[in-house]
């Protein structure tokens, strides 16, 4: 990977029969990141260590499983004629969506069974996964993907990108959308945002703070998704990402709502696990 030329190879070690992509490198980073923060955060709210470690350990290759099973469920007829493309995550074909719901899933299983307070580890948790979804779309960005429509390269100058950026966003003579990038730093402005609201005292309640995440992504997706040239469809009518997200936030407006008229009121989010879960 030659940066200073704007040369970006996607492979960052190749040994023998033994290749390692960069793709999967970011991907083990941010979800490195995700983990000690979420860990850190854990401790902080009565949730013991031991709880986020085992989490992580079922939901992210749950998550993964579903990731991928997801992008190939909407691209079925490729996949049939080419079954042996299926287990090749690092080429990407990775949706984000299907991690959500297969990991989320995860979660709420885990928690039942172990007695966990739901909403609480979800609030632990949301802001990491969205700082660890704009790392990973640096992985996007190695293989030339998850890119928007033409554009000229004066418009991405426009940017003030730098070059790097530029001539990777250049795919076989046609400038693209920097796509990745938006998703990038929307994701990184919602953690920010996100954890500034958390920390405050008697705003947001168990409970709202995932919803807050599932609201700040799930817009600015919609709106992104609608720009990506690599779009899953339902027939040629609607991006399945767009649809989804629509329903995400409508649903997440909902249940916030309804969360407010319980009573006696959720705790708030900093009164922690009100069963004292310590860490070991």
């Amino acid at each position: 990977m030659n940066i200073l030329l704007g040369e970006v190879n996607p492979i960052a070690i190749s040994v023998g029969p033994i290749t390692v992509y960069w793709y999967g490198i970011i991907i083990a980073a941010a979800m490195f990141v995700a983990i000690y923060l979420t860990t850190r955060e854990g401790n902080k709210r009565g949730l013991a260590e031991d709880t986020i470690i085992d989490t992580s350990l079922w939901a992210i290759p749950i998550g993964f499983i579903g990731a991928r099973l997801y992008y190939v469920l909407f691209e079925l007829d490729y996949y049939l004629q080419n079954p042996t493309e299926i287990i090749a995550i690092w080429n990407g074909g990775i949706a984000i969506y299907g991690g959500l719901i297969a990991g989320g899933l995860t979660v709420y299983i885990y928690t039942k069974r172990k007695k966990i307070p739901l909403a609480l580890l979800l609030d632990v948790l949301a802001p990491n996964v969205l700082l660890a979804q704009s790392i990973g779309r640096w992985g996007n960005f190695m293989n030339q993907e998850a890119h928007g429509g033409p554009v000229s390269r004066q418009f991405l100058e426009n940017l003030y990108l730098p070059n790097v950026i530029i001539e990777q966003m250049n795919v076989n003579g046609t400038y693209y959308h920097p796509t990745f990038l938006y998703e990038s730093l929307w994701s990184l402005l919602g953690f920010c945002v996100i954890i500034i609201l958390r920390n405050r005292k008697k705003l947001l309640r168990q409970g709202e703070v995932a919803l807050s995440y599932v609201l700040w992504y799930s817009t600015g997706r919609f709106f992104i998704e609608g720009m990506r040239t690599d779009s899953l469809w339902i027939g040629d009518l609607i991006r399945v990402s767009q649809a989804l997200s629509l329903v995400l936030v409508i649903g997440a407006i909902i249940i916030w709502y309804l969360r407010r008229q319980d009573y006696p009121p959720n705790p708030y989010y900093l009164e922690g696990n009100q069963n004292l879960e310590t860490s070991k």
